[in-house]
């Protein structure tokens, strides 16, 4: 799979993104476009430590348990489960929100490893930079495929 830490497959990410229009309707699932698109910067914020998160010690466990396995997938499933921290219900510019997203995606490929303040995710536990890359392409491409681009 591709990676947001490559600046190849940083561009192809991106240009799918650039493909969003405010008009781009949801395949599945209930959000709108400009709600995804704040909502996929939220697990960059959380690595960023600007979004302090916790779970429970029960929600750890299991997120410890299926870790490997979820990574070792290809995709996210449709209509899989969502932190409630990263739940978009409101309205948001959709050009500003499209140019934040693409910024954050920049940063991470820019930084790399330097991006990640914490490494601890609060469902899978300690994520290595690898895994974080991996996460974060893949949670990106769920919903760009959700918006069929």
């Amino acid at each position: 799979m591709s990676s947001i830490y490559n600046k190849t497959d940083n561009e192809i990410i991106i240009s799918r993104i650039n493909k969003l229009s405010p008009e781009s309707k949801g395949q599945w699932g209930k959000m709108t476009v400009d709600q995804m698109l704040s909502h996929c910067q939220a697990p960059m914020d959380f690595a960023f430590g600007k979004t302090p998160m916790k779970a429970n010690f029960l929600m750890r466990l299991l997120g410890k348990m299926i870790k490997g396995k979820m990574l070792k997938s290809k995709e996210f499933k449709k209509n899989s489960p969502t932190a409630p921290a990263f739940i978009r219900t409101g309205v948001y510019d959709f050009d500003q929100t499209k140019n934040e997203l693409i910024q954050k995606i920049e940063f991470f490929s820019d930084l790399g490893q330097k991006a990640i303040k914490t490494t601890n995710h609060p469902f899978f536990g300690e994520m290595t930079y690898d895994e974080w890359s991996q996460l974060h392409t893949m949670h990106l491409d769920h919903h760009l495929r959700q918006f069929g681009v």
